[in-house]
């Protein structure tokens, strides 16, 4: 290193070394002291005239205190600084007294009036996503029933279209929520097996379904069931067990069974996969019958045809009616929303032939709120208009169904639904399994309440050809004689006449009003008796 750089380098650290530790210059009283310079130990250079000398390290053969070194950007904490030659100059910090402390103020204490209770959202126990899930997990194997427009149409003065649900395998609509809820079963206990233990839809449906998912199932039966419906169960598959004389008792071995063997023991109930298949048909209606005004269904499936289809209609389009159906004779659901909640047991007595797979079911808690939200309607049909409703189904749609899916056009034809006269309405034929003993005995009651069959006795003379003008009489009236009774000496005042008793059958009611009128003018002593 030459002279002059040694000159010029030891001059710029005496210069830089005696602003170090030169003292501070006292401040005014004016002007405020920064409190980084309250505390000693951060003190640049030796103490203040007049103070206590502190003692520290040597520094350049200097006793003094403890310089601290501090950087600029660290000074900016405390307010505005610039370093000018060196020098620490603080601008922008003013302070007058000591800084006040302000406290929070207490929390505001609020009264229980004042907090809004929010509700909860209330979650659905069946929604149409459910629905439409059953619907594509069932569309390889349940069949598109047909929903054709019915030539009774013009005869009731509305659009009626019939949804023919009785085409399924086992006769029944209940194969919808049978095959959703069978597929919805884990696969251990499909391997295990299901057990039902009552003659009903719902039980051929499992028996047929099961069988066909190669699923073991078992069927127990009382020994009262008939023999044709033991083979339709032995057909489709099953394993069929009787036992006990009552329904009770088959019930009571069939749950005995599932607890040793570990089997399902299946009855129809409100379960969520069972309503949701069920409910499929409505989604059919909908895309099968465009501007639909009303849909009629049937208090069927426990009433889960009913709520399911109700859900579904519902949610594609919230204006169309949704009406329910049921016996006159078991007005379950009529009774349930009148006392707002559902009814365990009903004091009545329906005709256990025709409503057996109804009385033995009960309107559950979920499908009674489903019902009680989005039906519009609930109707009673009486057993004579339900017979009706199934003869017309032979007349005229050529089909034979039970009384379950004869109601829903049964309130159509006793005129309790005038609210639907001129508009578009899809009516749910349910199912079509009735043995074919019932449907004969059925039929036959349904022509006397129809008035086409009648029966009356009047008395003739022994004169010879007496008869015969009394046939020649029912030809010319075109009328079906069905039975003829000829009864000679029947009563004691009557020694020279003979009592005659005939069964007829005319085309339809205005027939049987002109041959009432024809016979009692010509035979005053006609009696016409009831059936």
């Amino acid at each position: 290193m030459n002279f002059a750089a040694q000159f010029f380098y030891s001059s710029y650290l005496s210069e830089r070394l005696e602003r170090l530790y030169s003292p501070r210059p006292a401040l005014k009283r004016s002007e405020e002291n920064d409190p980084f310079w309250q505390r000693d130990e951060l003190r640049l250079g030796p103490g203040l005239p007049g103070g206590p000398p502190k003692c520290g390290l040597v520094s350049n053969g200097t006793t003094c205190g403890r310089s601290t070194l501090i950087e600029p950007e660290r000074l900016k904490d405390f307010g505005e600084e610039e370093l000018v030659n060196g020098n620490i100059r603080v601008r922008g910090t003013k302070a007058f007294g000591d800084a006040e402390i302000k406290l929070k103020e207490p929390p505001k204490i609020r009264r229980l009036s004042e907090f809004r209770i929010v509700p909860r959202p209330i979650i659905e126990y069946l929604c149409f996503e459910d629905i439409s899930a059953a619907g594509f997990r069932i569309q390889a194997v349940i069949q598109k029933t047909p929903c054709t427009y019915s030539r009774l149409s013009k005869q009731y003065g509305m659009e009626i279209y019939l949804k023919k649900e009785h085409l399924h395998y086992t006769g029944s609509v209940k194969e919808r929520g049978v095959l959703y809820l069978l597929t919805s079963l884990s696969q251990a206990q499909q391997r295990k097996g299901v057990i039902v233990a009552s003659d009903c839809n719902f039980s051929m449906a499992v028996a047929h379904h099961a069988v066909e998912l190669k699923i073991p199932v078992f069927v127990i039966m009382p020994s009262c069931c008939s023999s044709p419906r033991l083979r339709i169960y032995r057909d489709y598959g099953a394993m069929v067990i009787s036992y006990g004389s009552t329904s009770r008792d088959s019930q009571t071995h069939a749950c005995h069974l599932a607890t040793e063997n570990g089997y399902l023991y299946l009855e129809e109930n409100e379960s969520a996969p069972y309503l949701a298949g069920l409910g499929t048909v409505g989604m059919e209606i909908f895309d099968q019958v465009s501007k639909l005004d009303a849909v009629v269904v049937p208090a069927a499936g426990q009433y889960g045809l009913l709520a399911g289809t109700a859900a579904a209609i519902k949610h594609l389009n919230s204006k169309i009616l949704v009406i329910g159906i049921e016996p006159e004779g078991f007005p379950l659901l009529q009774q349930s929303l009148k006392a707002d909640g559902p009814i365990k047991d009903m004091n009545t007595n329906p005709n256990k032939k025709l409503y057996g797979d109804l009385m033995a079911r009960s309107l559950g808690v979920n499908t009674f709120q489903l019902a009680k939200k989005l039906v519009d309607k609930v109707v009673s049909v009486s057993e004579a208009d339900a017979l009706v409703a199934m003869l017309r189904f032979q007349e005229f749609e050529r089909s034979t169904v039970d009384t379950e899916g004869a109601m829903g056009l049964a309130a159509i034809l006793a005129g309790q639904l005038p609210e639907l006269k001129g508009k578009k309405v899809a009516v749910v034929v349910s199912s079509a399994n009735m043995e074919l003993e019932l449907v004969r005995q059925c039929v036959d009651r349904a022509l006397v309440l129809d008035d086409r069959v009648s029966k009356f006795s009047v008395q003739l003379g022994e004169w010879p050809g007496d008869m015969a003008k009394l046939l020649d009489v029912l030809s010319r009236e075109d009328v079906r004689l069905l039975d003829v009774c000829h009864r000679r000496q029947s009563e004691k005042s009557d020694l020279f006449k003979a009592k005659v008793e005939c069964v007829v059958e005319t085309r339809d009611k205005n027939q049987s009003i002109q041959l009432r009128k024809v016979l009692s003018e010509r035979y005053p002593s006609i009696n016409w008796l009831e059936r």
